[in-house]
């Protein structure tokens, strides 16, 4: 049986301050562009019909360096509270479109190594009506972003106003979750030594 066609939503949470790296992470180079730019155009190559930015700390500095797109581009006031409050605005928004989205996959502009392939095996695991959780293994048990949340989900992520993003919601429905573990590719920059280690083992 065909699977039916999705309506997936792509959600990039870019608000946070960055104080351990001292400038703005969204804004470091990553090849001819920046990290924020390098995640829009992955999100972009995926050919869904939404994708999504919320901006909060850096707002006024970073909006005018993203190139002109069809991106909707949102301001998190409460950035301060963290990523999990970013990700509320964002599938608050996309919960109150006309448009009926099936699920919404967050993806962050500080894991540069995830390409579309990867994000394209997620999309292509999911299954409307099954709310699925499809996400990122870690390692040591932990599991996060990447990850897709069926529209069933929207409700809690919406309530969501801690750091710690979605991983609670995800371990509390662990009987939903699916897995992939790309391990290599969940490379995340925290401080300017992170950043310069992933930038020369990717650009020579």
């Amino acid at each position: 049986m065909t699977p039916i066609e999705s309506n997936i939503a792509i959600l990039i949470p870019a608000a946070g301050a960055s104080r351990r790296l001292g400038s703005p992470k969204q804004l470091l180079k990553w090849g001819g562009t920046t990290l924020l730019s390098h995640a829009i155009e992955t999100a972009e190559e995926l050919d869904q019909k939404e994708v999504v930015v919320v901006l909060g700390a850096y707002y006024d500095q970073i909006k005018p360096k993203l190139k002109k797109s069809s991106t909707q581009i949102l301001k998190n006031e409460d950035w301060k509270d963290g990523l999990g409050s970013s990700i509320a605005v964002g599938v608050e928004y996309l919960h109150n479109c006309n448009d009926d989205y099936d699920a919404v996959l967050i993806i962050l502009p500080d894991q540069p190594l995830i390409d579309p392939l990867y994000l394209k095996t997620m999309i292509e695991k999911f299954r409307v009506g099954e709310n699925q959780i499809i996400a990122s293994a870690y390692g040591n048990g932990k599991h996060g972003v990447p990850a897709l949340f069926d529209k069933k989900y929207f409700k809690e992520l919406i309530g969501l106003t801690d750091d710690r993003g979605a991983q609670k919601l995800i371990k509390q429905s662990a009987q939903f979750v699916t897995t992939l573990d790309k391990n290599p590719l969940i490379s995340d920059i925290d401080t300017k030594e992170d950043y310069n280690k992933i930038y020369k083992a990717n650009h020579q």
